[in-house]
């Protein structure tokens, strides 16, 4: 006879039983339904911690985010940095990107909200993330002219990412993250004329 699961156990089944049915079948043919039925379990079990779809859509793309959190990489240059947290992103985030950017245009309908607006709810309150920390290093090291590193800068190497994955559905080539980085963000937030601007005092 199967051991009875409970608790966190439970919910982690539900949840990657939501996941699987998410990428598979997508919003549209997304049920409640099946995922009890994947998961194993009865419809009250599930229903007693997500009442409906969207919220358990909801908590499994965080319980997937949660499960492949990303760290900063430490290289000692800031190329070396944004190159090495974008391979990781490469090869582990590529199906999360296309599930919250296509296959949820169902649930954008339904809740009137943006891919934009469900990474904000998603994020909200989590510390601080992997590619500020490798800023707030290059900074330090004064490879960065602070006054270039706008918000709209910061964003460019994973917004590009982000892009090819949606244009292929598939790993980014190592020169396209290279060119990424050598040619499009790092000349615009190098220092000027070649000197490097004094690193922040602590």
């Amino acid at each position: 006879m199967a051991e009875r699961r409970r608790g966190a156990v439970l919910e982690e089944a539900l949840l990657d039983a939501a996941w699987a049915e998410l990428t598979e079948h997508g919003y549209a043919n997304f049920t409640l339904d099946a995922v009890v039925q994947r998961a194993g379990t009865s419809r009250p079990v599930l229903y007693r911690r997500w009442p409906d779809r969207q919220e358990l859509v909801r908590a499994a793309l965080a319980h997937v985010l949660n499960r492949e959190h990303l760290d900063a990489p430490d290289t000692g240059s800031l190329r070396g940095d944004l190159l090495g947290l974008m391979r990781e992103i490469n090869a582990t985030r590529v199906q999360l990107v296309t599930v919250m950017s296509v296959h949820l245009a169902g649930y954008y309908q339904e809740t009137g909200t943006s891919p934009a607006d469900l990474r904000e709810l998603l994020t909200a309150g989590r510390r601080k993330s992997a590619v500020d920390a490798l800023y707030e290093r290059a900074l330090a090291r004064g490879e960065i002219d602070p006054e270039r590193l706008t918000d709209r800068v910061r964003a460019i190497p994973l917004d590009l990412l982000r892009h090819e994955f949606l244009m292929t559905l598939a790993p980014v080539p190592d020169p396209v993250l290279e060119e990424i980085v050598d040619t499009i963000f790092l000349p615009l937030v190098l220092p000027r004329h070649g000197c490097p601007p004094e690193a922040p005092r602590p």
